[in-house]
């Protein structure tokens, strides 16, 4: 217990280190490549990466399907790839290049908070109670905090903080969207062929959308893409998932909130970035969005760990695995494009 509990937190912390510092890589490489391009090679790799993963796993297991088989299949992959993949990481890329990353990584903490709002709109059986309510409304007041408008002025601040605003409403939209969505395909191959996709989304913005930035790959650009498309991407996921399953998504969801402090050392560490005294208020008041939106939650773990420990009757623990997989579907996008 004490082992798997040691595990689990090395884990937790290495999956902190590597999505914070994705942004300090981000920073590198978007001043070498376009945007939008950079952000279509990063999956290019990624998508490869993955299907050679999924190709591993079918040598050894003859039942497994590494391919979308039924117009459901497709759906999903359609709309992660357009959604989770595309037009997030097409807005995340060039909203980075007006904000430092530490700021980029509090903007995007928003994403769990603005995620409510998309499935009670969307999904049924899903209510939003005034406490929950209340966070969301904190959440937008942290992202007006950090991008300090300022009447009549649209300043590069304000336009990156937009970009990425817009980043994570378009990984909320899709994670609810492809939540409700049926699939035959297993984790591994469904990220895959999603990633897929969302390369081919962003080669077609990269062609179509003029940008100045010329293509000059330095051996730092080169690095920060293949620890993207590598660590972050493929190794951030499989990592997510294994604390998925072994945590559930409560426990798994607080990385969203050690990322961006993560992201901030490293950029003042190896980039020499300044941290605004806004920036962490605005931190902090989304923070304190996200705790009131998981306020009951938060309560039913204090209740449980309040209560003696008791054996688990066998039909309990049947339900509770019911729980878990339920769980695990709810939020297999939940984080995926997190790992910026």
């Amino acid at each position: 217990m004490n082992l798997s509990r040691y595990r689990n937190t090395a884990l937790f912390a290495l999956l902190a280190i590597v999505w914070g510092t994705s942004f300090t890589a981000i920073e590198t490489g978007l001043e070498a490549f376009p945007p939008i391009l950079f952000a279509a090679l990063r999956y290019d790799i990624a998508s490869v990466a993955m299907f050679a993963y999924a190709g591993t796993v079918g040598l050894r297991r003859a039942d497994y399907q590494w391919r979308p088989t039924t117009r459901a299949d497709w759906r999903i992959v359609a709309v992660g790839g357009l959604l989770v993949f595309g037009l997030h990481f097409a807005l995340l890329f060039v909203g980075q290049r007006y904000v430092t990353s530490g700021v980029a990584a509090v903007v995007l903490s928003l994403t769990p908070v603005v995620t409510p709002i998309f499935a009670f709109v969307l999904l049924p059986n899903e209510r939003l109670a005034p406490v929950e309510a209340l966070g969301v409304l904190l959440g937008f007041a942290g992202v007006v905090v950090i991008a300090r408008p300022s009447p009549g002025a649209l300043d590069g601040t304000l336009v990156g903080v937009g970009l990425l605003f817009g980043s994570a409403v378009v990984f909320a939209l899709g994670a609810v969207l492809t939540q409700r969505m049926p699939t035959t395909l297993p984790t591994v191959p469904l990220q895959a062929w999603m990633m897929l996709v969302g390369a081919a989304v962003l080669h077609a913005l990269a062609a179509v959308m003029p940008t100045n930035t010329p293509v000059s790959p330095t051996p730092a650009a080169l690095a920060s893409l293949g620890y993207l498309a590598l660590a972050a991407s493929v190794g951030g996921f499989l990592v997510y998932f294994d604390l998925l399953e072994r945590l559930g998504p409560n426990e798994v969801s607080l990385v969203n909130y050690v990322v961006p402090a993560v992201a901030t050392f490293a950029g003042w560490l190896l980039l020499g970035e300044s941290v605004a005294p806004q920036t962490m208020f605005g931190f902090l008041v989304i923070l304190a969005g996200f705790v009131l939106l998981k306020s009951a939650t938060l309560k039913r773990r204090v209740v449980a760990l309040r209560r003696p420990t008791r054996s688990i009757p066998e039909s309990s623990a049947d339900d509770t695995v019911v729980v878990d997989k339920n769980a695990y579907y709810h939020d297999r996008e939940s984080t995926a494009g997190s790992a910026d």
